[in-house]
């Protein structure tokens, strides 16, 4: 990793991760997490709120995502299917599963939920003074980050979108970066990408991204994140 000075020189496009680097990531899952637990259980009679934390990567003890899990990256559909999976793993009927997950699985609520992690529209704002374009490419799906961005006073301020459902390959692969940078109009290489999760970076690595930078606001450590970052910063006001 080195030190950028003019941490945004040469870069007309700052592709934003939402979850962990826009909003606190655990405000919004972590209660998720155990309360889909807590119905999974009610639902089935099988104790099953330890198998579900440790397949899904979320640390009960602390509240806490674990960076390279599935709750960190992965998009509800995949998420959804794992879930099922464990209670089919854990000796619940196929058909039960199916039918609980179905049941049990409401998505948190991207307005109550979404909190914001710095002062967003001011930094937006400023970047889109300065000649900068502004995207985010999400694992969330896009209907509920269209709700949150809305919510948070950014969505007129944000030029694309690229999220879990738009039928791309999702992180840490490539293309929401690409697909972001073709419609509007930018080389990657004049892109940053900006996330929380070694999952983010890796992909703005793979789509040669010109900068590439990890925030401390979410799942991931330093050193997680220092294998594929640039520049490493304690949130996203920071770029400001």
């Amino acid at each position: 990793m080195t030190e950028r000075a003019g941490r945004l020189e040469g870069i007309d496009l700052v592709i934003f991760d939402k979850d962990g680097t826009l909003i606190d990531f655990d405000a919004m899952w972590g209660p998720w997490v155990v309360e889909l637990a807590q119905r999974l259980e009610s639902l089935t009679g099988h104790v099953l709120a330890p198998g579900l934390f440790d397949a899904l990567g979320f640390d009960a003890s602390t509240g806490r995502t674990i960076a390279g899990g599935p709750l960190a990256a992965t998009p509800m559909a995949r998420l959804h299917e794992l879930t099922a999976e464990l209670l089919i793993a854990a000796g619940v009927d196929e058909g039960m599963a199916r039918a609980a997950v179905a049941r049990a699985w409401e998505p948190p609520d991207p307005l109550a939920l979404a909190r914001p992690l710095a002062e967003l529209r001011p930094l937006f704002a400023g970047l889109r003074a300065s000649g900068r374009l502004i995207a985010v490419a999400t694992s969330d799906d896009r209907r509920p980050t269209e709700k949150a961005l809305a919510g948070l006073g950014v969505a007129d301020l944000v030029d694309a979108l690229a999220c879990a459902d738009d039928g791309i390959p999702v992180k840490p692969a490539p293309e929401m970066v690409l697909t972001v940078c073709r419609a509007l109009g930018v080389e990657p290489a004049r892109a940053a990408v900006v996330g929380d999760a070694p999952a983010d970076l890796a992909m703005g690595r793979a789509a040669g991204a010109g900068l590439v930078v990890g925030v401390l606001s979410g799942v991931g450590g330093r050193a997680d994140l220092e294998p594929y970052a640039d520049l490493i910063l304690g949130s996203v006001a920071e770029l400001a």
